[in-house]
């Protein structure tokens, strides 16, 4: 590992946003805040892969991974970031390194695949990944993209996180550091206006921004970068003078929040767009932030006057569902901001959830749910996959909703299940997705499909095997 790259994780692991980073001595926030991967178990994510998905949603970039191909095609297109415009982030871009470039290196390789994508694409910027083999062979992806920055005249970013740095929230955070690095701060907007935000750690997954802007757009706010879904480079590079940040995640990306608000005294607040109450703490909060920074104060009824016609309209169109939903009993296995906001959601629908996980969730985030659900909340750190088995079989939830890791573990116990994780194809934000989520666990739960499964086949009735007997 470089010192470059060493010293980049110290500073990421001195975390200020971090409540139990800053409660550490100095002897243990050297040591960091995850244990370090076991070879073959990175089932989870390395860094280069959080890497890569906290960065390649941002649209009109190419996004050149250097190292073997099998990088590149472990972590292409596994999410639904949808764009409004630009397809370049959905091509795959690789160096594809061999045996002769592992021995003689392969610098040379990285600075002409460079060259060929400007030749052949021209995008406004090019993103390059270190992986495990080029940084244990020691290419200098930095001095690489520098001298190919001078030459070409275009923006050559290195993100320097290869995967044996740590885990997935690791590489999260060092691929908002060369964001903050070589990005943010580097282009002046040609517009701005007093009503100018930035929202942090949102992927856009299913096409969930373009769910919240019709709100925001319908108060006068301003989203002059989303970082990194449906991101543009040009507006990512010109963040810095928004009037207040909106933290979404703020396992991946605190960083951003953080270094913001130290360099440009811009003003952050971690949020959810998801359940009812938690999108109109959400529009408030943000109204409030930017009449403190300048806003005209009439944002406030405005944002207000809003909130309440679509609660009003979201709780009609719930209403049918949760007569049918009152009762019903939910295993949640998520992580993240998820694992609290998705709970509230829930529960303004009717559904009781059982257990939720927080492998991936920070502090707050377990403070969140227990503010939630009570003392009684049944938060879970990692459960196997034979206890959920066994929670579903009998029958302490009617429905699991988790990624799609975990689905195989429901339809064995012949129970209901909905993808709630990245790969979904339902969005799922705001107060239109509140309603799309419920009308979703409706369907799941109702569907006749689970009543066949679970009858007896024909050859295992009492009467069949009778006659088989005789």
């Amino acid at each position: 590992m470089s010192a470059s790259l060493q010293a980049k994780i110290a500073e990421v692991f001195d975390e200020p946003g971090c409540d139990i980073n800053q409660a550490k001595s100095e002897k243990e926030r050297k040591k960091g805040c995850t244990k370090q991967l076991n070879p073959g178990a990175a089932a989870g994510g390395c860094a280069f892969d959080g890497a890569k998905i906290a960065l390649q949603p941002i649209v009109d970039v190419a996004h050149l991974v250097h190292g073997p191909i099998a990088c590149e095609g472990n972590g292409w297109d596994n999410r639904h970031s949808a764009s409004s415009g630009p397809q370049t982030y959905r091509t795959g871009y690789t160096t594809d390194i061999n045996e002769f470039d592992v021995i003689y290196g392969a610098e040379k390789r990285l600075f002409k695949a460079i060259r060929e994508i400007i030749d052949k694409t021209d995008p406004p910027a090019i993103f390059v990944y270190q992986t495990c083999v080029t940084a244990m062979i020691g290419d200098d992806i930095e001095a690489v993209c520098k001298r190919a920055s001078e030459k070409f005249g275009k923006p050559v970013i290195p993100v320097d996180a290869p995967g044996f740095a740590g885990p997935k929230n690791l590489g999260n955070k060092l691929g908002a550091e060369a964001l903050l690095d070589h990005v943010i701060g580097t282009v002046e907007p040609t517009v701005t206006t007093p009503y100018d935000i930035n929202i942090i750690g949102e992927y856009n997954l299913s096409g969930e921004l373009w769910q919240v802007k019709p709100l925001l757009d319908a108060l006068g706010v301003r989203v002059q970068s989303c970082i990194s879904g449906d991101g543009r480079y040009n507006e990512v590079a010109g963040a810095h003078r928004a009037r207040a940040n909106m933290m979404v995640c703020s396992k991946s990306m605190i960083n951003i929040a953080t270094k913001m608000q130290s360099r440009w005294g811009i003003p952050y607040f971690e949020g959810s767009f998801y359940g009812i109450s938690d999108m109109s703490t959400t529009l408030r909060e943000i109204a409030r932030l930017l009449v403190a920074r300048g806003a005209p104060a009439e944002l406030i009824g405005r944002t207000e006057a809003l909130v309440n016609a679509e609660e009003a309209r979201a709780w009609e169109r719930i209403r049918a569902y949760k007569q049918r939903l009152t009762g019903k009993k939910v295993l949640l296995i998520t992580g993240g901001v998820k694992s609290w906001s998705v709970v509230s959601a829930l529960q303004e629908a009717g559904l009781e959830v059982v257990g939720t996980s927080v492998k991936k969730s920070t502090k707050e985030d377990k403070d969140k749910i227990k503010e939630i659900m009570g003392d009684d909340a049944h938060m879970i750190d990692d459960m196997t996959p034979r206890e959920m088995y066994a929670m579903l079989r009998e029958a302490r939830a009617d429905i699991m909703l988790s990624g799609g890791r975990s689905q195989f573990v429901a339809l064995k116990a012949r129970m209901p299940w909905m993808d709630i994780n990245q790969e979904r194809h339902h969005a799922f934000a705001g107060y239109e997705g509140m309603v799309t989520m419920i009308a979703e666990i409706d369907k799941a739960l109702f569907n006749p499909v689970w009543e066949q499964v679970r009858t007896p086949a024909p050859w295992e009735t009492h009467d069949a095997l009778l006659a088989l007997e005789a």
